[in-house]
């Protein structure tokens, strides 16, 4: 299996932080958050990993990984992104992640067991985590159904935490198969619409085309970095000897 990164964007939200450098270099706990993934997914036994660049492309060349680059990322999103490793995608089982994501080895080595030729992971106790990064949970977090192991619908706004089942980490796993199938869909897309596909869109589409989402839990062990209060608030839980993400045990 080979790991991707997906780290082209700029991470707006993150202020000057990003100014001259991309997202997934941001420092958490004395490690850049792209350090975290390839330590998590090299402790999972994934040895190949490409990172896919964007934005300050040349701050992200050194050992440890491959590059591939979204020439077009800030006209694009992360769809487009993950197309640039397309040569891979067609012949190897890839375990894909966002950059501005921190998880356990535990969290690859579930996805990447997954039967299914698409699987995402989700985190059962998104709650605790969502509380702690906002005033209103229900304000960012999307909608989550499964059953029966599949995946049946994500990315909505809700009103009810209850209806929620958990949320999407940004982890992801594709045999050549499911990719296929995500070619073949967006092939019938203008180009427009494919260049304003998030992930969560996609994600909804496929369900919509009757393609089948296997969903592997997590709980806890993971955190998203999305914000500069996020950081913050990360960096203020370890200042205070706490865990700096919640149910961490890494």
């Amino acid at each position: 299996m080979i790991g991707i990164i997906l780290a082209a964007g700029r991470g707006s939200r993150m202020g000057t932080l990003t100014d001259t450098q991309p997202k997934c270099l941001t420092e958490l706990a004395g490690r850049s958050l792209l350090d975290w993934q390839l330590a998590a997914l090299s402790a999972a036994g994934i040895e190949q990993i490409i990172v896919v660049r964007g934005y300050y492309r040349e701050a992200l060349s050194g050992p440890g990984y491959e590059v591939r680059d979204n020439d077009r990322w800030a006209e694009s999103n992360m769809v487009v992104t993950l197309t640039a490793a397309d040569d891979v995608l067609c012949r190897e089982d890839c375990l894909v992640s966002y950059s501005d994501i921190v998880y356990h080895p535990d969290a690859v080595r579930a996805l990447a067991a997954s039967p299914d030729d698409i699987a995402i992971a989700y985190d059962r106790h998104w709650q605790e985590l969502w509380q702690e990064r906002f005033d209103d949970p229900l304000a960012d977090a999307e909608s989550f159904r499964h059953q029966n192991g599949r995946l049946i619908e994500i990315g909505a706004r809700s009103a009810d935490a209850a209806e929620i089942q958990g949320q999407y980490m940004g982890l992801l796993k594709f045999t050549p198969t499911g990719w296929q199938g995500i070619r073949d869909l967006l092939a019938g897309l203008a180009g427009t619409e494919r260049d304003r596909l998030d992930m969560t869109a996609l994600l909804s589409r496929l369900l919509a085309a009757d393609m089948t989402i296997g969903v592997v839990a997590v709980e806890g062990g993971w955190c998203e970095v999305d914000s500069e209060a996020d950081l913050e608030q990360y960096r203020d839980r370890i200042a205070g000897g706490q865990a700096w993400s919640h149910d961490w045990r890494w």
